[in-house]
């Protein structure tokens, strides 16, 4: 796979979207009952309109259960005035910057993608989306990204490729689709956010407590 080489510009949105349904299962006294809210998983590709441009964008993210984005990939089609496609990398902040994004896929040769900007919540990095690379994509089972935080330690985070031609080559969502993703993210994000503060306030006193 080709070495990428940022110069995708760095005025590319990133789209942000999340989904699932949630699935009810039959309880005991035969009522139906939803099952807690899960986040959402897979490739899914949303379409719509950024100023001049027609975009098209398909995606994977990868979130925590607190909602903060641990890593989201995407390959993004303008098209407009100027035609472009673009690949989009995006991990939280704290990153070594020189180090860049490191995609592999499979057991491929990795390739550097450097970052272009760095927002309040998240790092970005891209580089011009190829045949080549959405090729290599189709044809692969998995792809690794690996950023490196501020002491060069390396963060991996690895991607299933299941499903991910049939969501390139496939229909975007609808609206109610993409509404319905993204609510089932909320709804897991809250579910757990408590819970996991609890757990955080229940961990703070026991330290105190032993300290004392």
């Amino acid at each position: 796979m080709p070495s990428l080489t940022s110069k995708a510009p760095r005025s590319l949105a990133l789209v942000a979207g999340s989904a699932a349904a949630i699935a009810a299962f039959a309880a005991p006294s035969f009522a139906q009952q939803a099952e807690a809210p899960q986040m959402p998983q897979g490739w899914f590709k949303e379409c719509g309109k950024m100023q001049d441009f027609d975009v098209c964008n398909v995606q994977n993210q990868v979130i925590a259960q607190t909602g903060q984005m641990l890593t989201a990939v995407q390959l993004a089609e303008f098209k407009g005035k100027v035609n472009r496609r673009a690949l989009q990398i995006s991990v939280p902040v704290g990153r070594l910057l020189p180090a860049g994004v490191t995609m592999q896929i499979d057991g491929n040769k990795p390739s550097k993608i450097e970052y272009t900007t760095c927002f309040q919540d998240r790092c970005v990095a891209d580089a011009p989306l190829t045949d080549a690379i959405v090729g290599s994509l189709k044809k692969g089972t998995s792809i690794t990204l690996t950023s490196y935080n501020f002491q060069n330690q390396p963060n991996p985070i690895k991607i299933s490729l299941d499903g991910f031609t049939g969501v390139y080559d496939g229909p975007p969502l609808n609206q109610d689709q993409s509404t319905e993703r993204k609510k089932a993210a909320e709804d897991y994000v809250l579910r757990n956010r408590q819970p996991l503060l609890d757990k955080l306030k229940a961990e703070q006193e026991k330290a105190k407590a032993a300290g004392n």
